[in-house]
């Protein structure tokens, strides 16, 4: 009865912006769900797609209250559990910025009352690699963490305990680690963590619907949390205590808000290029094993594609969100029962939709950057180029020198037979294209690199055989 009730419910509200999602692929996208939601029983999911680095996609299916019953909608907030992580990451990196603190330094430098605090970087707390103890490695609320509670206290009763390892010699995930990081935060930027990265990140970024779930459970407008004994049925979760997920799960917004912030990781608009670089280099521990973690997001390579990535989990809500930032692509899951994988299954199921759809185009499209890139080699045959098509770089490539060279190899070639696209894709953030160009007993490949604003920050003519 229930799973049927739930799937009564998969029509729900959508929304589209920026980039238009193709119908095939959002008819897709709208089966996963469906198929997710039915085979795992969760109640609801809120999905955002961003797509050419803009948000495409925007929809929410099922329930998000089970009695009295209410239909999921895009609006609604879901808490985002650990993704937080990487917000209270990109503060610290901002205040490193501001010259505030070093990432190097020693957290005792800021807390010294913890263990080994002297020895511990706030580097290694960022990354998982400080041997600080997890406070909430479990999957359901424990009864002691009903009662509300203190970073404080937390730091007292897990940041004071033995090391599980030396620091910077293994890796092991701990939410005590962002609890140290929320705290210090704090005590650097001289304000609440929640005032500043809503000052820094949400205002600046235009994420409006953020909403600090360690504080107060959700609105009865927002969905209501799941959790069942085993196959038993869905039954509303406990709430934490307030103040067990601060700086390391405390989170809650609509899905299209962690679009935005997709967004702003894809342009790297937030922070400076070292800061980014920091955050998504794998962390490499003295024990030499991959960890696949950077500072606040899981990060590695899929299918040729490169990722940045955090599931969340809290009471009651799953969350997976995945950027692929060379393809400007991410998808964005948030559900409302914990310890459920509907969350990671339905982005999975999204991801490859999204990822071939990005790399497709429209015949109308390829026959335009064809005739582009023919007029320009055309140009070059004759010593002249348009360089207000070409990027910075790209114009200094193209020296006196070079030009003369274009010309004179080129110029004698005459017109083309034919000048076909044979292969685009995306790398490095920017459209890549291969043109074949015959000239009936000589061929060249042309190689175009085009960023999003659709200058080339490359032009290549290179030859295959005569």
């Amino acid at each position: 009865m229930r799973l049927v009730s739930v799937c009564c419910l998969i029509v729900a509200c959508a929304m589209t912006a920026g980039a238009q999602m193709p119908q095939a692929t959002a008819g897709a996208i709208d089966q996963a769900a469906t198929d997710v939601l039915h085979t795992t029983g969760v109640p609801s999911a809120s999905v955002a797609v961003v797509r050419d680095g803009k948000v495409a996609y925007v929809k929410a299916y099922g329930a998000a209250r089970l009695s009295p019953r209410m239909a999921a909608t895009p609006e609604m907030q879901y808490s985002i559990g650990s993704i937080s992580k990487q917000f209270t990451a990109t503060l610290i990196l901002m205040l490193q910025q501001d010259g505030k603190l070093s990432i190097d330094d020693a957290v005792g430098k800021y807390l010294p009352g913890l263990t080994r605090a002297g020895d511990v970087t706030i580097r290694e707390v960022l990354s998982m690699t400080s041997g600080y103890q997890d406070f909430w490695p479990e999957d359901y609320v424990m009864t002691t963490m009903m009662a509300e509670t203190t970073p404080e206290h937390i730091l007292d009763a897990w940041g004071k305990k033995p090391l599980d390892f030396e620091p910077g010699t293994e890796w092991q995930y701990s939410n005590t680690n962002y609890v140290i990081a929320g705290r210090i935060a704090e005590i650097v930027g001289g304000k609440p963590l929640m005032a500043q990265l809503q000052e820094r990140i949400f205002g600046p970024l235009g994420m409006t619907g953020v909403f600090n779930s360690d504080a107060s459970r959700l609105p009865e407008s927002d969905p209501t949390g799941y959790y069942r004994h085993a196959l038993g049925p869905l039954r509303p979760a406990p709430a934490e205590g307030a103040g067990w997920m601060f700086a390391a799960g405390e989170l809650a917004m609509p899905a299209r808000d962690l679009a935005i912030w997709n967004i702003s990781l894809m342009n790297r608009s937030l922070l400076s290029k070292a800061s980014y670089d920091e955050m998504f280099a794998e962390v490499k521990p003295k024990n030499g094993k991959g960890t696949g973690y950077g500072l606040g997001v899981d990060v590695g390579e899929r299918n040729g594609h490169r990722f940045v990535a955090h599931s969340g989990e809290v009471s009651g809500f799953v969350a997976q969100n995945v950027v692929y930032p060379d393809d400007k692509v991410a998808v964005t899951v948030l559900t409302n029962e914990d310890a459920s994988s509907a969350a990671g299954a339905l982005a999975q199921r999204i991801a490859p939709l999204v990822l071939a759809t990005a790399s497709e185009e429209a015949p109308a499209a390829v026959k335009a950057a064809e005739a582009r890139a023919l007029k320009i080699f055309v140009g070059l045959q004759h010593g002249q180029l348009d360089r207000s098509q070409l990027t910075e770089l790209c114009n200094a490539y193209f020296t006196p020198e070079a030009m003369e060279d274009f010309e004179s190899s080129l110029k004698s070639l005459g017109a083309p037979k034919s000048f076909t696209q044979a292969l685009s894709e995306m790398r490095g953030g920017m459209r890549f294209r291969v043109f074949r160009a015959d000239f009936g007993s000589r061929q060249l490949r042309v190689t175009v690199y085009e960023e999003p604003d659709g200058k080339l920050e490359q032009y290549l003519v290179i030859p295959t055989g005569s």
